[in-house]
């Protein structure tokens, strides 16, 4: 899958992409959770990655990843991609 073939409330079977910038984590539910949004880019365009908890660490600027059985939707006018509670995020080559 591609990041030109995403589409709002869509499943994401399993997309490889280059992280280009990492936003600051920030704590949501009053503390209990983590969460950081990611960019990331394939050859067809780029997308918002948002990721939890420990997921965060894993992930740097330069990494290429694949998020396998993801999610993805359109918030605040911007697609953005997951891989939720039950996908799966691989890092596949770090910088």
């Amino acid at each position: 899958m591609k990041v030109n073939e995403l589409q709002d409330r869509g499943a994401v079977d399993e997309i490889t992409l280059k992280i280009t910038k990492k936003d600051e984590p920030r704590d949501v539910k009053g503390g209990t959770l983590k969460v950081c949004n990611f960019s990331g880019e394939d050859k067809t365009g780029s997308v918002t990655i948002t990721l939890w908890n420990e997921d965060i660490n894993k992930v740097k600027e330069g990494d290429i990843i694949k998020i396998s059985k993801g999610w993805s939707q359109v918030y605040n006018d911007t697609m953005q991609i997951s891989p939720g509670k039950f996908g799966t995020l691989e890092i596949v080559t770090e910088e």
